[in-house]
C-alpha cells in the first residue's frame, strides 16, 4: 500500500521550491529532463512557476506525489496543449523521483493517475520519449507502453556526452462510464 498521496499541484510557494528542489536533485543524479548540471536552482524555480503557470491555464496539469510529512517525492506532468488536429493526444513529461524514494511505486502511480487524468480529459494516446542512456524505458514497458523507435544523438546528459532517445506510446481504454 502505497505511503504517498497523489494530487496535482498548484503555485505554492512551497510548492515551487519543492519542484525546484526536486529537478536539481534528479539532473545532479544523472535524469535526462532537459537541463544540464549543475542547475542553478533559480533556473530550476523559473522553469516550474512557467510550467504551473500553464497548469493554471489549462494546458497541462502537472501531478505531485507527497508523503505523510509534506514532502516531495516525485512529480510527472500531462501535457494537453496539442495542436487542432491532435485533440485526442497527450503528453507524458518531465517524469521524476527523487533518488532517495525511487523503488516505492512513485513513478508507476504518478503514471496511472496521468493516465486517469487523461481519459478524463477525452484522450487516449499517450506520448513520450525518454533518454536511452539511464531512461526509464523500463517502466514505461512495464506500464504498458510500447517502443515505436529511437532517436540517436538526440540530447546532451546533464554530465556531458550525448544519448538517443527512445520514443513511447500507449493508446488507452475508455474509463469505466465512457461510451465505448
Amino acid at each position: 500500500m502505497p505511503t504517498f498521496t497523489i494530487r496535482p499541484l498548484g503555485e505554492a510557494a512551497a510548492t515551487l521550491d519543492q519542484l525546484a528542489d526536486i529537478l536539481v536533485e534528479v539532473v545532479a543524479d544523472g535524469g535526462s529532463v532537459s537541463f544540464m548540471h549543475p542547475l542553478a536552482p533559480e533556473v530550476a524555480r523559473a522553469f516550474w512557476a512557467g510550467s504551473l503557470a500553464s497548469a493554471a491555464r489549462g494546458e497541462r496539469i502537472v501531478l505531485g506525489a507527497w508523503d505523510g510529512g509534506g514532502a516531495l517525492l516525485g512529480t510527472v506532468t500531462l501535457l494537453l496543449d496539442t495542436p487542432p488536429n491532435q485533440p485526442h493526444r497527450g503528453e507524458i513529461a518531465k517524469m521524476m523521483t527523487r533518488p532517495s524514494a525511487r523503488g516505492r511505486g512513485v513513478a508507476t502511480a504518478l503514471l496511472a493517475e496521468a493516465e486517469r487524468l487523461a481519459r478524463q480529459h477525452d484522450r487516449h494516446l499517450l506520448v513520450l520519449d525518454t533518454a536511452s542512456d539511464g531512461g526509464a524505458g523500463s517502466l514505461y514497458e512495464r506500464c504498458g507502453y510500447q517502443f515505436a523507435g529511437e532517436i540517436p544523438q538526440f540530447a546532451l546528459k546533464p554530465h556531458g556526452g550525448l544519448s538517443g532517445t527512445r520514443i513511447y506510446f500507449k493508446l488507452l481504454a475508455p474509463s469505466r462510464g465512457d461510451a465505448a
